[in-house]
């Protein structure tokens, strides 16, 4: 077993290791090793006391300045006060009582320096309040030199590690000197030579440079190893997966010359679009293979992904196979299933020509319509079949699975867009992932590196430009007077709006993406669909035709707004995010997004796409609470500027942050990436990418590299492996 898997609980003390594990879940001496400073303080310039939030838990850097015994007002005796100073001359107070006050008031003396760390509390007058830190842990700095000369340790940089209740910095740090102490030997996962091309440190070298430096010139240099590190061995992994996943079976699906796609495209009242046209013979090439297609089609909102899919299944159709189209909503099913079939016209079963059954299957389909739909599916009648999860259930079957299209796939789980995988016997489908979010180079790259990736940048000709602006509600309160006007001026021309709201109506169980809210518990609740529906209709909007759309209702009403709203007899359409994708009203030119600061940029971008469709030009409004200067209207700003999908949603990365790309979570704080961090770091992914596939040209075994194969097990642990397995 390699010293990084070894159990802290063996490498440590029981109570220290329990902590680690209890605290920071950290079970390995790897996993310890791999946790690494946030950052770095120095002896000589001391860290600033900003940024301070109240019951925080933090670690300050300061000097001693001065000591006060106070007497307890409510019972006899004293406690001890310390006033410490940062470089800044920023001012913070800790308080020690009982036998702890007397403990510190023998070591804490003025002039002595270190970190303190505890809960943050304020107290004094609100318009002078003070900084305490009640009872803290610390630990100075001329405690800890040992045997390091005086001028090297001032120089030396402090790591202040992620901690946490009851564990503080320097327990980390103590521990993992333990474990440096004892390390001997590591099995390093970079060859020599990719080391040496690109000038990197050893493993071992770079592990005690970043967390015992001797300057900030180590701290650079082993960040720079480390991040290659996770950059190499990540694009191993999928590479491991693109060359095996050509040994995968899959049933051959060439284009028929005469079949249904022939017969759909002479029939296209439109010419396809470059891009369109050379994206589908990618698939079709894709298609003709016999193992699995694994293709992602990304491209701006409008940009025609759903025609280009429709081709891919008519090849599939056409070879005897069918097709499935997984939607995320029933509001976006039913809209597929409806344009699909308007597409086909007479192709579609009982036309002269023959065709296809298009079904459609969804949750909350009559007991009759759900028999029939799952006897097309099983018996192949269908061979076009478009559903939301309902076609994952166990149930349903299908005659000759050969092709699943997976729209919106951050909508959809891992475990979720499996089960249709296994739906297939005798090999696999072809799958196709659909996303009108676009994913910057090097994201698709990392985080699909398995996948070939298709973009669509084109839009089809008569799409209209739109115009966004942010609406100051909170300082500009006539800007939203002027908002409903325009939604009237709209409406006086013969056009129709959206007006889109983060929840229905009750907060307990609501749809609506409310975590991408920037602020506090303290804010007022979402605004709601219902809310506003009815103060519009009595108020500014009174006599226009108004209408509700959210998640909830019973899928029939919902389809019978849709439909009214496509053919005209609705003015407004108040909703939730349900009409976020695939919603397609021609004659819509206006969107008013009320609390635009509580959705991402990427939904909001999506949210816009659904105006300007049908030759008009299209108006999206942004409104928001929120300051000219805030983050949250900053990112408002941002997205008002561009309709550049690409561009949003780097900013939309930044923001989110990459979440586990190996594992279950999509977005947000979770992730096997410690150091990279994928815009930043393009060069550093480009650059290991070239050498992982070079090394598994020589050596697809890696039967010569068994530091790199370690490091992948260990990567792949748990969950991970069965994650990438069904990815």
């Amino acid at each position: 077993m390699s010293r990084f898997d070894e159990p802290l609980g063996k490498a440590l003390d029981p109570k220290t290791a329990k902590l680690l594990q209890s605290v920071l879940e950290l079970e390995t001496v790897g996993d310890l090793l791999r946790h690494y400073p946030r950052r770095y303080a120095e002896r000589g310039e001391l860290t600033a006391i900003d940024a301070l939030e109240v019951d925080e838990h933090v670690t300050v850097v300061g000097e001693v300045t001065r000591l006060m015994r106070k007497p307890m007002r409510n019972r006899g005796g004293t406690w001890l006060e310390v006033e410490v100073v940062d470089g800044n001359r920023a001012k913070i107070y800790l308080s020690f009582f009982g036998k702890g006050s007397h403990v510190a008031e023998s070591r804490l003396k003025p002039g002595r320096r270190g970190m303190f760390a505890g809960k943050v509390g304020q107290f004094g007058s609100r318009a002078h309040p003070r900084w305490q830190l009640a009872h803290p842990e610390f630990e100075l700095f001329e405690e800890e030199t040992g045997s390091a000369s005086a001028e090297e340790f001032a120089n030396a940089p402090v790591p202040i590690y992620p901690a946490g209740k009851d564990l503080t910095p320097w327990v980390i740090r103590r521990a993992i000197g333990v474990v440096l102490d004892t390390l001997g030997p590591l099995d390093d996962p970079l060859p020599a030579e990719v080391r040496a091309r690109h000038r990197l440190m050893p493993l071992a070298e770079a592990l005690e440079a970043i967390h015992r430096p001797r300057d900030f010139g180590d701290v650079t240099r082993s960040r720079e190893r480390l991040k290659f590190d996770e950059a190499f061995v990540l694009q191993a992994v999928l590479l491991q997966r693109r060359i095996a996943a050509t040994s995968w079976p899959a049933k051959a699906r060439p284009r028929i010359e005469g079949g249904l796609l022939d017969q759909f495209d002479e029939r296209l009242p439109w010419n396809l679009t470059e891009g369109q046209s050379a994206v589908g013979e990618e698939i079709a090439r894709d298609l003709a293979l016999e193992h699995p297609m694994h293709r992602l089609l990304q491209g701006e909102v409008g940009a025609g992904k759903t025609v280009v899919a429709l081709r891919a299944m008519l090849q599939v159709v056409d070879s005897g196979g069918q097709a499935v189209l997984l939607a995320p909503t029933e509001v976006l099913a039913q809209q597929h299933h409806r344009s699909i079939s308007a597409m086909l016209g007479d192709l579609a079963a009982g036309g002269m020509f023959g065709g296809t059954t298009v079904g459609l299957l969804t949750g909350s389909m009559g007991a009759a319509a759900r028999r029939s739909a799952l006897l097309d599916a099983a018996s192949g009648a269908a061979g076009i079949v478009v559903g939301t999860h309902a076609l994952l259930q166990e149930h349903v079957q299908f005659a000759e699975l050969g092709l699943v299209v997976v729209d919106e796939q951050h909508r959809f789980g891992v475990e979720q867009r499996d089960a249709l995988r296994e739906k297939v016997s005798g090999g696999r489908p072809h799958v196709l992932v659909m996303t009108a979010t676009p994913i910057p180079r090097t994201v698709a790259m990392t985080v699909f590196g398995d996948l070939e990736v298709s973009t669509l940048s084109q839009l089809p000709s008569g799409r209209a430009p739109i115009t966004s602006h942010v609406v100051p509600a909170a300082d500009k309160p006539h800007y939203l007077d002027r908002t409903w006007e325009r939604v009237r001026e709209e409406v006086g021309l013969g056009r129709q709006a959206y007006i889109v709201c983060p929840r229905i109506g009750d907060l307990e169980g609501d749809e609506g993406d409310l975590s991408a809210a920037a602020g506090g518990d303290d804010r007022r609740p979402p605004l709601a669909v219902l809310e506003v529906a009815e103060l519009l209709a009595s108020g500014p909007l009174r006599g226009l035709r108004v209408a509700v759309l959210h998640g909830k209702l019973p899928p029939e009403e919902k389809d019978a707004i849709m439909k009214a709203f496509s053919r005209g007899e609705v003015d407004v359409l108040v909703a939730t995010t349900v009409i976020e994708v695939g919603v397609d009203v021609p004659n819509s030119s206006v969107m008013v997004i009320m609390d635009a600061d509580r959705f991402g940029v990427s939904q909001l971008h999506q949210l816009r796409g659904r105006v300007g469709r049908g030759g008009l030009p299209g108006l999206c409004l942004l409104v928001t609470e929120f300051a000219e200067n805030s983050p949250a209207r900053a990112r408002l700003d941002a997205v008002a500027a561009t309709l550049d999908g690409f561009e949003l949603s780097r900013v939309d990365l930044e923001q989110r942050r990459e979440g586990d790309v190996l594992g279950a979570a999509q977005s947000g704080k979770r992730s096997s990436l410690k150091l990279l961090q994928l815009l930043r770091d393009e060069d550093v992914i480009e650059a290991a990418r070239a050498e992982a596939l070079e090394l598994l040209r020589k050596d697809p075994e890696m039967k010569g590299h068994s530091g790199l194969r370690a490091e992948i097990d260990r990567l792949l642990r748990d969950e991970k492996a069965d994650y990438l397995e069904k990815t």
